[in-house]
């Protein structure tokens, strides 16, 4: 039997209803500060050595790294040496490094020429004459959405996902007039323009033989539901994933457990979408290491003392939330944007220093969030066993680099496969093994070097099922 086959079969038989996702949970970091911090001077280490920060993020299960696009951001231009960030150029780079370093791609599409967010929304200069005729704004933005992702096909850089606007609960391209002038959703306009946008990434797919998940991004859990349902209302429905951001800060007094119900809420009302957290962060420390006022130093009260370690806790008691409640995916926004000499439009060094993933030398804080990815998180199919023919149970060897399996009632003799396989559903490993018909045995099944995750054994004779489990491998 295949290992999709058997895989599937095994699912089915744990699950009531099947909740193994499509490929693994996503574990992501947004990582649009990288270049500029590096050209800023700033040397990323781990245990004090220098070590490229992407490659930090994947050795530690990170599998998705998030990077904005702005469109013309000429206000880098008086900024330090002028170099502008987060432009094609600039993600373009970026995408070559997180490609090189095996993980995958959410390109967000600001479309603006700097911040947007659920207070800005401002098209990009060069589109501000058309602002107001729908027919060319939207010419306009078909083509600057299709150019941007085929440019980045003809280079191999393909994003897997893309996202349509940051923080859209203001619609998008929007005119400076509007933008100031208070709370205002057009939804014929802003339907119109998402459906355009959508349409290009589609147009993409066709072209380029590929696969795009196409994401729409909601700041604050509490209001989530009713803007997706005004954009499905509205004819906006051909998207695959609902992206939220959550902080603390900002969207108290919604809990994590809040937050969890909700996006169990957005899966029963739309079970056709996924949900994400595309952004997310929490403190490590209350002090400064630069003159820059930080974006937040408001901890939660159930996240005390602030230290490494309750930022770790935040991200893993959230990631769990998101999975028990059928979530795709958890990702951090701007671990990587520590201090440096350079400026900001708002002052020398990092808004957000104390809440990265690396200490005041840009060591990384390995009892800090950077643990979140490889924490042993109790996924459905491990908190829904089978009642299998057979109680095998499988643990994890120290090292990891074996699984052991113990059966204490055993009816079976003669000769029992045991495979291996990633929440993708790929098999990773196999062994067959020789039973003595003892009711009491135990196996130690070696492995190859495989990526922190959850992993599914899976025993059968002769093509049937007869017992299995799920097991976390990878380092605590």
């Amino acid at each position: 039997m295949k290992y999709s086959t058997l895989l599937a079969v095994w699912v089915s038989f744990v699950l009531s209803p099947p909740i193994v996702p499509a490929q693994p949970f996503l574990f992501g970091a947004d990582l649009s500060y990288v270049n500029e911090m590096e050209d800023c001077g700033v040397v990323y280490r781990e245990e004090g050595q220098p070590k490229d920060p992407y490659q930090i993020f994947a050795d530690h299960g990170c599998n998705m790294v998030r990077l904005r696009l702005w469109h013309t951001p000429s206000w880098y231009d008086n900024l330090n040496t002028g170099q502008h960030y987060s432009d094609l150029a600039d993600v373009r780079h970026s995408i070559q490094r997180a490609k090189a370093a095996g993980m995958q791609v959410l390109l967000d599409f600001h479309l603006s020429d700097t911040w947007a967010d659920p207070s800005r929304q401002l098209a990009p200069a060069a589109w501000l004459d058309v602002v107001d005729n729908l027919p060319i704004l939207q010419d306009s933005l078909y083509h600057y959405v299709y150019n941007t992702l085929m440019e980045l096909d003809e280079e191999g850089l393909l994003p897997e996902m893309v996202q349509i606007g940051n923080e859209t609960n203001r619609g998008i391209l929007l005119s400076p007039e509007v933008n100031a002038s208070g709370w205002v959703l057009d939804w014929e306009r802003n339907s119109l323009l998402f459906n355009t946008a959508i349409q290009a990434v589609r147009d993409v797919e066709s072209a380029a033989g590929a696969e795009i998940k196409i994401a729409i991004h909601i700041a604050g859990p509490s209001n989530a539901s009713w803007y997706f349902d005004q954009f499905i209302q509205h004819g906006v429905t051909d998207f695959d994933v609902m992206g939220l951001s959550y902080y603390w800060p900002w969207h108290k007094p919604t809990t994590i457990a809040q937050t969890g119900q909700i996006i169990a809420e957005l899966r029963a009302a739309h079970p056709g979408y996924e949900v994400m957290i595309f952004e997310t962060g929490y403190i490590w420390t209350q002090n400064y290491n630069d003159s820059a006022a930080n974006l937040f130093n408001d901890p939660n009260p159930g996240y005390l003392p602030v230290s490494p370690e309750t930022q770790k806790q935040w991200l893993v008691d959230l990631s769990q939330a998101v999975i028990d409640n059928g979530g795709s995916g958890v990702l951090y926004w701007e671990p990587a944007w520590v201090s440096s000499s350079c400026y900001t439009p708002w002052g020398q060094g990092s808004h957000y220093e104390n809440a990265t993933f690396f200490d005041f030398q840009n060591n990384l804080l390995n009892n800090g969030g950077i643990g979140w990815t490889e924490y042993p998180y109790l996924f459905p199919t491990a908190s829904r066993e089978a009642e299998a023919s057979e109680p095998i149970n499988i643990f994890a060897a120290p090292a990891y680099d074996s699984i052991i399996l113990q059966c204490e009632a055993s009816n079976l003799s003669g000769e029992l496969t045991i495979e291996l396989f990633n929440s993708g559903g790929g098999g990773v490993a196999t062994q067959t093994i020789q039973l003595s018909g003892n009711p009491t045995w135990d196996y130690r099944m070696p492995l190859p070097p495989l990526p922190p995750g959850i992993y599914f054994a899976v025993a059968s004779q002769n093509g049937q099922i007869v017992g299995g489990g799920s097991v976390w491998l990878g380092r605590r």
